[in-house]
């Protein structure tokens, strides 16, 4: 019984302590001998084909985008002169209506001012009369004195040998002379008033807005119409800072005009939202001489010569206020490296292919529109510029270019046609057959260790 007790007691302490031992070993085995993984090389071997285009520089002309809203050149307040009733009022003076320069737009009550021409003429006529009447005055004065001044010293009542002014009526001849200049100024102003009268138009052009019509009393300065010229219309066009070193900007200074480089007029072409189809051609005029303190940009105004459309009948007039796009032409760049806008990323870096692989490089650019880009910095001439779009890619990627074999990769073997006809072709030179061909091949290959 105590044997048994002392045999389960020994089992009890060898059990934990054989797992003890056991574990140690392990944990040194395992400790001498580490797992290892094998990593191989990665594959040379094209991942990808892309297609590419090669950068080559090349003349390119910039053409900037702006947008502004019509306006005419010439804009009027026409505005009553002199004061009556509106008599007449022309057809075309009505909102939207043409009118021509010299057109009499409306015509007041002139009774009045024809009356006073009246009294102003009578007036001059009385003081003409005067005039002559005194002239006469005049002329008898200098004749008495001429027989005073003959008579012996005792009979004259004076020793004095030059008259006075006033004895020969010099002041009165002058009075005379001064009603009539009065008179006729009195004229002249009764004519210049019954002329105001008749509302004329001061140049060819449009009603805008109309504010008096028929029956209508109107006194001086009194609102008649807005008017504005039909012959151009303006449009005023902001440019973005950094285009500003892309064009030639017309300036004036002192009527010496700095033109474009080229001597020639910077064209733009103007659209509208209205019509799709229809465009109208300009060209800018002037630059303003300030920058806009609220947007910070600087204007130019180009001019419309055919606002109406008379002679480009593939266009819809023009209408004052309406919202245009215009595209103007900038400078001729020489040498320039333009390349798509679809093979820039995050408008910074494009990838080229560079031996086989992706490469990626930042870039500059120096301008752009909806589909080109002009690159000023990070492109080299004849640098392979990757086309294709790419996704999540990184650079060091093998890639092939499409229509070019893989570098390193061997052209593929011919099939048994074309090895059939090889050999054809050599036992022709030989002068043998192909079978005797084959046979003298096998024992070369046999004489030379199975090499040929």
């Amino acid at each position: 019984m105590a044997s048994q007790n002392n045999s389960k007691k020994r089992i009890k302490y060898i059990i934990p302590l054989t797992i003890f031992v056991v574990a140690i070993v392990a944990a040194y085995l395992i400790k001498q001998n580490p797992p290892t993984q094998k990593r191989g090389r990665p594959s040379a071997a094209p991942q990808m084909n892309v297609e590419v285009e090669m950068i080559k520089p090349k003349q390119y002309q910039i053409i900037l985008s702006s947008f502004g809203t019509v306006r005419p050149r010439t804009q009027s307040e026409l505005v009553a002169q002199v004061s009556g009733q509106i008599k007449h009022v022309s057809p075309n003076f009505r909102e939207g209506g043409f009118f021509e320069k010299g057109e009499v737009l409306l015509q007041l009550d002139d009774r009045d001012y024809k009356a006073d021409l009246d009294i102003a003429l009578a007036t001059l006529s009385e003081a003409e009369q005067g005039l002559l009447e005194e002239q006469a005055q005049v002329d008898i004065a200098s004749e008495d004195w001429k027989r005073y001044s003959s008579l012996p010293s005792s009979q004259r009542l004076t020793n004095s040998e030059t008259p006075s002014a006033l004895l020969l009526r010099g002041p009165h001849l002058e009075a005379a002379k001064a009603r009539v200049l009065s008179a006729q100024a009195q004229v002249d102003k009764a004519k210049l008033a019954l002329e105001r009268s008749s509302v004329i138009a001061p140049f060819a052009g449009r009603v805008l807005v109309q504010s008096v019509d028929v029956g209508q009393v109107v006194t001086v300065n009194t609102n008649l119409a807005t008017v504005f010229a039909v012959d151009f219309v303006d449009i005023r066009l902001p440019l973005n800072n950094a285009d500003l070193p892309l064009i030639d900007l017309p300036e004036e200074f002192r009527n010496v005009v700095n033109k474009p480089s080229n001597n020639a007029e910077l064209k733009v072409t103007f659209r509208s939202e209205l019509d799709e189809k229809s465009y109208w051609h300009g060209s800018l005029v002037r630059t303003e001489s300030a920058i806009d303190s609220s947007s910070q940009q600087l204007y130019v105004v180009a001019q419309i010569d055919d606002p109406y459309a008379l002679e480009n009948e593939s266009s819809i007039p023009l209408k004052i206020g309406q919202y245009v796009t215009a595209e103007i032409q900038g400078k001729l760049l020489s040498d320039a490296i333009v390349i798509p806008n679809s093979a820039i990323y995050q408008g910074s870096y494009v990838y080229i292919v560079e031996e086989g692989v992706l490469k990626r490089k930042d870039v500059s650019i120096l301008w752009h529109n909806e589909t080109d880009a002009v690159i000023s910095n990070g492109l080299n001439i004849n640098d392979q510029l990757v086309m294709t779009a790419l996704g999540q890619i990184s650079s060091g990627t093998p890639v092939a270019i499409n229509g070019e074999a893989p570098k390193g990769q061997r052209p593929p073997r011919g099939g048994k046609g074309d090895r059939q006809q090889h050999l054809q072709r050599m036992a022709e030179e030989q002068g043998i057959s192909v079978a005797e061909l084959m046979e003298r091949r096998k024992k070369q290959r046999s004489e030379n260790g199975g090499q040929l």
